[in-house]
C-alpha cells in the first residue's frame, strides 16, 4: 500500500503532463532566454508561453504583469521589501494582519529594524480580517498593505476585495499573498483589485522552487535582485527555464481543470468533516465555515498532542501536518490559533489535513479509521483526558 498523502498543502505531485514537458525541456531547451541566437529564442519563447499561461490563470491584463521568482517567499519578499523601497521617501507605515505567513511578518520584522512601523491587524475567531479595521489603521504614512488571500493553516479566505477598494480610496499600495490559493480557486487579480500577487507552482501541481509575482502595470516597486535585464528589469538573473516550462503547463491545467478540481475536493472535505464529527468527540473545527479553501480541514483534538498523532498516522502510511511546513520544527504553539482563540493546549493538538485531485474518498475512510484508533489510543494514555472523563 502507498503513501495516502493528505499533506498537500506541503507540496504537491507533479502532473505527468508537467513531468512530460520539464523532461522535453531538459532535452531540447537549454539555451539562454536572453541570449541573441537561435537556442536563446527558442528558450525566450517559451518561457513567454508560460508567462501567458500563468497570467490567464490569474486574468492578468498583460504577461508582462507576471515577473518569474524561485517561489512563494521570494515574490512575498520582492513585494514587501521592493514597495518598501520605492516609497521610502512617501512613509514608512505597513499593515498587515496577525495570521500571516512567517515570510510576511519576518520581512516586516526586517523592516521594523530599518525604522518601519507595522500595525497588525487583529482577525475573529474563524481567522477573519474586518475591513474597517484595516481603513482604520491607514495614516498619511502608510505605503503597504499586506493581506493573504487566504490562510495556509486554517484555509480561511479574507474579503480582499472590500480591503482592495479602500487601499484604492486611500492610495495605498495593496499586496496578496496568494500561494495557497492559485490553481485551488479560481483568481481574478482584476475582480481582486490587488496591485502585488504572490504565488507558487508547487500549490498547482508544478515544481518546487519557482512561483511568480503579479505586479500591476504603474505600481511602485524596486527589484529585489540587481543584475542583468531579466523579467522586464524587474528580477535580474538567469530564469529557471525548465521549472518555468513545467508551472506554465501546471497552469493551464489548473485553468482547464479548475471547476472538476473544485467539486472532487468540496466532496472530500464534507466527507472528511462529516466523519470527523461523527467519530471524534471534544474537536474543533478551526477557520471560517463558508469562505474558506476546499482543500484544507484544520482540527484540533482536545487532551493529545498533534505531533504524536502525526507519527503514528506516519507508521500507517498517512502523511498529515500540524502547521505550515515553513514553521515546522517550532515547539511554540502556532500564532494563527493563538489569533484565533485556541488556547495552548488546543493549539497543540491541531492537525492541518489538506487534499488534491489525486486523492479519493477511499483514502479519506481510511485516514478517517486509523485516525479514531490512534486518538483512543493516546486518550487513554492521556492523565488529561482521564482527569477530565472521570
Amino acid at each position: 500500500m502507498g503513501i495516502i498523502n493528505l499533506d498537500h498543502i506541503s507540496g504537491n505531485p507533479l502532473l505527468p503532463e508537467v513531468q512530460a514537458a520539464m523532461i522535453e525541456a531538459v532535452r531540447t531547451n537549454y539555451g539562454n532566454p536572453s541570449s541573441p541566437h537561435h537556442l536563446g529564442d527558442q528558450a525566450a519563447e517559451a518561457l513567454e508561453q508560460a508567462r501567458q499561461s500563468v497570467a490567464r490563470l490569474i486574468n492578468s491584463a498583460s504577461p508582462k504583469e507576471i515577473v518569474f521568482t524561485s517561489g512563494g517567499t521570494e515574490s512575498i519578499n520582492h513585494a514587501i521589501k521592493g514597495v518598501a523601497a520605492a516609497k521610502r521617501e512617501q512613509g514608512r507605515h505597513i499593515i498587515a494582519s496577525n495570521i500571516e505567513h512567517n515570510s510576511v511578518l519576518k520581512t516586516l520584522r526586517r523592516l521594523m529594524g530599518f525604522g518601519y512601523t507595522v500595525t497588525s491587524v487583529p482577525v475573529d475567531g474563524d481567522g477573519r480580517v474586518n475591513p474597517d479595521d484595516i481603513a482604520k489603521a491607514i495614516t498619511d504614512k502608510t505605503i503597504l498593505i499586506s493581506i493573504m488571500h487566504s490562510n495556509n493553516e486554517i484555509g480561511t479566505i479574507q474579503p480582499i476585495e472590500e480591503i482592495a477598494r479602500i487601499a484604492r480610496e486611500k492610495k495605498v499600495i495593496f499586496h496578496t499573498d496568494a500561494v495557497t490559493s492559485i490553481g485551488v480557486v479560481p483568481i481574478d487579480v482584476r475582480k481582486l483589485g490587488v496591485d502585488l500577487l504572490s504565488f507558487a507552482a508547487n500549490q498547482f501541481h508544478g515544481p518546487a522552487g519557482v512561483g511568480g509575482l503579479y505586479i500591476r502595470k504603474g505600481t511602485s516597486i524596486w527589484p529585489l535582485l540587481d543584475g542583468g535585464a531579466q523579467e522586464n528589469n524587474r528580477r535580474a538573473g538567469t530564469e529557471n527555464l525548465i521549472s518555468i516550462i513545467g508551472m506554465g503547463v501546471a497552469a493551464q491545467l489548473a485553468a482547464k481543470e479548475m471547476g472538476a478540481r473544485l467539486n472532487h475536493v468540496k466532496k472530500l472535505r464534507d466527507r472528511l468533516l462529516k466523519g470527523l464529527n461523527e467519530k471524534i468527540d471534544d474537536i474543533y473545527i478551526n477557520g471560517h465555515p463558508e469562505h474558506c479553501l476546499p482543500n484544507i480541514v484544520s482540527v484540533s483534538i482536545s487532551y493529545i498532542e498533534g505531533e504524536s498523532i502525526v507519527l503514528m498516522l506516519e507508521e500507517e502510511g498517512i502523511a498529515v501536518s500540524t502547521r505550515s511546513a515553513c514553521a515546522s520544527g517550532s515547539l511554540r504553539a502556532s500564532h494563527v490559533l493563538s489569533s484565533i482563540g485556541r488556547d495552548w493546549a488546543s493549539a497543540q493538538g491541531t492537525l492541518v489535513i489538506s487534499f488534491g485531485k489525486d486523492n479519493t474518498e477511499g483514502e479519506i475512510d481510511r485516514f478517517l479509521d486509523v485516525l479514531v484508533t490512534v486518538v483512543q489510543t493516546l486518550r487513554n494514555m492521556s492523565p488529561l483526558y482521564v482527569r477530565a472523563k472521570g
